[in-house]
């Protein structure tokens, strides 16, 4: 047990971190781009703010949170989702006096107890941003750009934007009757979680992956059939925003999205290179969720997406992400005082932007060429006796094998060449 990690975690080795900084850097800077800027929330929260903010009638409340009492007697859950925190953090420390709209983005660890699978794992990083204050479908529109303008960057193409409207508290009253009318006669038919549903929030049985369920689905009513003037022009409009950006989509009515606070927009972009998880990206409206979290009636709209999945995507799509930048130097030496010089001398480098390796294992001449090779080092350099006396250096190129004879204290100029 000690030498193994639990079950659904996953060490990101040396070897692997350059595709996470690489999809990282990318996301920082389209945020930027966008005006979307870093918030940074704890890891774990109090339970209630997702009993109200995620919904008791969620597969995430009622199976998948890591919840339990600390030592004060307060129960704590450890983070199962970025937008109740962000919602939290907006609302603690008055955001919303700041100009509208406030656009927030985090990269964050999440956990959930659920099987693990492809992409899914019960620790993993979640890319999300939220804006609030916009009740324009224009604001919609501009958070599902941000995704696609990021799925673009990456490569990505065989990719489909869903999207639906899952109308307000108003028209889903009306909605709600007729869907519950229509499970009523096939109660006994449904699965022992949506029969759960059905009591606490008939629209989360929409959302049910059993196949017996799905096929009753098939003739279940649909939300846009009921929803309210306000609410269908809200949908029609985000509809024409998305057009004029020249974004395809499909309107996609059984999309509810696994979460309770929903209102108006939600939408997934569904990757057919990922396997029968196909959602790379999920999210939507959530207009009364400010105001159920203590704070004043503010709308928001935002998404969240998978690192994990995001990575598996680009890998099954055949993208390869560029390796990280190659060390520039290896300082190979010979004798106590050259070793001693090259670690100043290393230092110095570093401190002028150089990447450098010395040897720190006492190997020999031979060892330390083989070490710089393996470490596919642009150039290294020899020092001893000699080098010392005579202030001059040969600098070998690894890639080509030409060495040239230059001064020592000349090695940064020629390497930045």
């Amino acid at each position: 047990m000690l030498t193994k990690a639990p079950r659904g975690t996953k060490d990101v080795l040396p070897s692997e971190v350059y595709k996470w900084h690489y999809v990282e850097n990318i996301i920082r800077e389209i945020c930027d781009n966008f005006g979307f800027r870093e918030i940074r929330t704890p890891g774990f929260e109090h339970t209630e703010l997702f009993l109200r903010g995620v919904g008791e009638s969620t597969d995430i409340v009622r199976k998948e949170m890591y919840t339990f009492n600390d030592k004060g007697g307060r129960s704590i859950t450890l983070k199962p989702e970025g937008t109740s925190p962000a919602v939290r953090a907006f609302v603690e420390h008055n955001l919303y006096a700041e100009a509208m709209p406030v656009k927030l983005y985090y990269i964050t660890p999440v956990y959930r107890y659920e099987r693990p699978q492809s992409g899914r794992l019960r620790e993993h990083h979640q890319f999300g941003i939220e804006m609030f204050g916009a009740h324009d479908a224009s604001a919609d529109a501009e958070v599902i750009s941000v995704a696609m303008t990021l799925f673009k960057r990456l490569g990505l193409k065989n990719l489909e934007l869903n999207i639906n409207s899952i109308g307000c508290p108003n028209c889903r009253r009306e909605y709600n009757r007729a869907l519950k009318e229509f499970l009523g006669e096939n109660i006994e038919n449904l699965c022992d979680d949506c029969k759960e549903r059905y009591k606490i929030n008939p629209m989360r049985v929409l959302d049910c992956k059993v196949e017996s369920c799905k096929r009753i689905l098939k003739d279940a009513p649909i939300m846009l059939d009921y929803l309210c003037d306000n609410c269908k022009e809200h949908f029609e409009n985000l509809q024409s925003y998305l057009k004029e950006a020249g974004f395809n989509f499909v309107i996609n009515p059984k999309i509810v999205r696994g979460l309770d606070y929903y209102t108006k927009t939600a939408f997934e972009i569904i990757s057919n290179d990922i396997g029968a998880q196909g959602t790379v990206c999920g999210g939507g409206r959530y207009d009364g969720l400010v105001e159920e979290c203590g704070g004043p009636s503010i709308p928001g709209v935002g998404f969240g997406m998978g690192i994990e999945r995001l990575l598996l995507t680009l890998e099954n799509s055949g993208i390869e992400i560029p390796l990280p930048k190659r060390t520039d130097l290896f300082i190979c030496t010979v004798g106590n005082d050259a070793k001693k010089y090259a670690f100043s001398m290393a230092l110095k480098l570093r401190n002028l932007g150089i990447s450098v390796e010395i040897d720190n294992m006492g190997r020999s001449l031979k060892a330390q060429m083989k070490y710089a090779n393996k470490l596919n080092v642009r150039y290294t350099i020899i020092l001893g006796e000699d080098e010392l006396k005579d202030k001059v250096v040969r600098l070998k190129n690894m890639d080509n094998g030409e060495e040239i004879e230059i001064g020592i204290d000349d090695v940064y100029e020629k390497i930045i060449l």
